[in-house]
């Protein structure tokens, strides 16, 4: 999991209309997919691991390309090792391309069945921090450490009013 102290520099940025402005890749594309699309946000949180985040995050949009789209019943549907070939492509969306790979599309068959196939149902209504970690807590490749993050993310990042979202997340924050 990238390291948490990082958003601690890292500044909330927001456009006059409200969205939020993201800048967690050297990819200005990358970082627009990241701030319009929560399926890139969530496989992002899911791919942050063992490799820069930096990396994780560009992840979602170079699947994309390679893809056309982030549908995740798309790509739960996906022939496995079809899937797994896209993943490894040079240069691989991961460092691990066959465990991850595997990781990302349970989690798209996770927002599919459980999340009318868009993550952003797993934050939706504007449920507490506790409710949202939970239900993190099972799509597969979002452990306790990732589920803090998101929290984090969610409420500093994307502006959204998540209550007690301070109290669980894994830095401390200037007011």
């Amino acid at each position: 999991m990238g390291n948490p102290e990082m958003y601690i520099e890292l500044l909330p940025e927001f456009s006059d209309s409200g969205e939020p402005v993201v800048h967690f890749t050297t990819n200005d594309d990358a970082n627009a997919l990241l701030a319009s699309d929560p399926n890139a946000l969530l496989i992002a949180i899911v791919l942050d691991q063992q490799i820069s985040s930096n990396k994780a995050f560009s992840g979602p949009y170079d699947l994309k390309q390679r893809l056309g789209h982030l549908d995740p019943s798309q790509i739960a549907a996906m022939d496995e090792d079809e899937f797994l070939t896209i993943f490894r492509e040079k240069p691989a969306i991961h460092r691990f391309p066959a465990s991850m790979g595997k990781r990302v599309q349970a989690a798209c068959a996770a927002v599919r069945d459980e999340y009318q196939n868009s993550a952003d149902n797993i934050w939706d209504n504007q449920p507490d921090a506790k409710t949202i970690m939970k239900r993190l807590g099972g799509i597969p490749g979002v452990g306790p450490a990732k589920q803090k993050i998101a929290i984090l993310l969610l409420a500093r990042y994307y502006g959204m009013d998540i209550p007690g979202w301070r109290e669980v997340i894994p830095v401390e924050l200037p007011d």
